[in-house]
């Protein structure tokens, strides 16, 4: 199932594009912290009957980081439903960064009041999938003559999106359309970097010495000026540690995502390498949500994904980002991607699905790119990535683009339970970092407690 056929494609549509203009470059997408927000208009079929302004009334949500992107996604419904004379829409924010968003949809299907259009994270696909809880749009697709088709979208998040679970086979469902793609990037507080009298982390990257030696020494020379301020941050969600554990050469599965291997040599020693940071009150309490100290002034290095930037753009310093920093096997970083889905209840699957081809249009992408959030994830249109390299700040907007050149793509479990995955493995890490759980036991005994998660 894994792949890294479509990074290859993107970047070198990036790199092309980056080498006739300006520019740097930047997902899923997969981050939110507003409080969850959730609709109930009393139709247990998660689709009201027409009003006035249209025929058919169609509710859709997505999981904002920020009011910057509430706002945007709320104009972008306004623009759609303007445009569009049988359907009225209705935009609803969701949120948080845990899985309660998730959570909540899944409560609300059963419970008959969930919009008829929602994006989820690309995690979390084969999970509402496999309990019935989305719709298999291949034959709905088949039929409208607004869908560009599968070639159009990034091949890496299409190939699980594709997935037959009975065939095992890729290119026979349509489960969603992808929204967006993202990478993770350390945005830096330059003024604290330069105060403290650290190398430029932007320069160390530049000359191929940006590794987790002088991603330690920065992060010591910041702490090092005392008071709240502190040398990085990351917040407590698995992409976060999976970042070390990738880039010392292990990760959370083998090839085919089958059983974990997290309990590897590799995996373990890319957690010793973050639980020692921790250990040594480098960074912000693992646990504590990072983003307001970093908003602050407070933190160097926070790790983050593009998602942050609009939010970052208020900030009253400095700032900038830079790529991961690499481990042993070098800065492999994630690929987030997340996708627009149709409720398995709605009594409107054509309309949905014309819904998801307006909100994946390369236009409306051009307008999340600009706000900062994502990186498109159209692929049919080289104009669209040429408009996001050219949106800052950041400037260094380049480094979203170089995480993608090696980076693991976030992806659900066909033949697994995410949930239940990360249920096991975060509690484990949490433990592990702050020195409740040896690195001995934590490598003994925990790919057999992940493994239970596999059908």
């Amino acid at each position: 199932m894994r792949t890294k056929r479509w990074l290859a494609l993107l970047l070198v549509s990036a790199l092309a594009l980056t080498a006739c203009g300006d520019g740097g470059g930047d997902d899923t997408t997969d981050a939110g912290d507003s409080d969850d927000t959730t609709t109930d208009d009393g139709d247990d079929d998660g689709a009201d009957d027409g009003e006035a302004t249209g025929d058919v009334n169609l509710r859709w949500r997505t999981r904002p980081d920020n009011q910057q992107e509430i706002d945007l996604y709320a104009g972008i419904g306004d623009q759609i439903d303007s445009e569009w004379d049988a359907v009225s829409l209705e935009y609803e924010p969701g949120g948080s960064e845990t899985s309660s968003y998730q959570d909540v949809l899944r409560t609300e299907i059963a419970g008959g009041t969930a919009p008829d259009v929602f994006w989820i994270p690309g995690t979390d696909i084969a999970d509402f999938a496999n309990r019935g809880l989305i719709l298999d749009m291949r034959e709905v697709a088949e039929g409208s003559d607004m869908y560009a088709g599968d070639d159009a979208y990034a091949p890496g998040p299409m190939e699980l999106l594709t997935y037959n679970p009975e065939s095992q086979n890729s290119g026979e469902s349509l489960w969603g359309l992808p929204r967006d793609v993202s990478t993770f990037a350390f945005y830096l507080n330059n003024d604290l970097i330069a105060e403290a009298g650290a190398p430029d982390p932007r320069e160390l990257d530049a000359n191929g010495e940006w590794n987790w030696d002088t991603f330690r020494q920065v992060a010591e020379a910041v702490d090092a000026l005392g008071g709240d301020i502190q040398g990085f941050g990351i917040n407590n969600w698995w992409a976060n540690p999976g970042i070390w554990m990738n880039s010392a050469g292990g990760g959370f599965f083998n090839e085919d995502r089958t059983e974990s291997r997290v309990g590897s040599d590799e995996s373990v020693a890319g957690l010793e390498y973050l639980a020692g940071l921790y250990q040594d009150g480098l960074g912000v309490p693992y646990g504590e949500d990072s983003q307001p100290p970093f908003q602050a002034g407070q933190v160097g290095m926070q790790l983050t994904g593009r998602w942050s930037t609009p939010a970052y753009r208020d900030n009253d310093f400095d700032w900038d980002v830079v790529n991961i920093p690499a481990g042993p096997a070098g800065a492999v970083n994630w690929t987030f991607w997340g996708a627009y889905v149709i409720n398995a209840n709605t009594e409107h699957p054509e309309e949905a699905f014309e819904l998801i081809t307006r909100l994946t249009d390369g236009d409306v992408q051009a307008q999340i790119a600009e706000l900062g959030a994502n990186i498109p994830s159209r692929v049919d249109n080289p104009d669209t990535i040429d408009q996001f390299l050219g949106f800052t700040p950041p400037a260094n907007n380049q480094a979203f683009i170089d995480g993608l050149e090696t980076s693991e793509p976030e992806g659900p479990l066909w033949e697994g339970d995410w949930p239940a995955f990360d249920s096991i493995l975060a509690p484990a890490i949490e433990a592990v970092i702050a020195g409740d759980r040896s690195l001995e036991d934590f490598a003994a005994t925990i790919d057999d407690e992940l493994n239970a998660t596999f059908g």
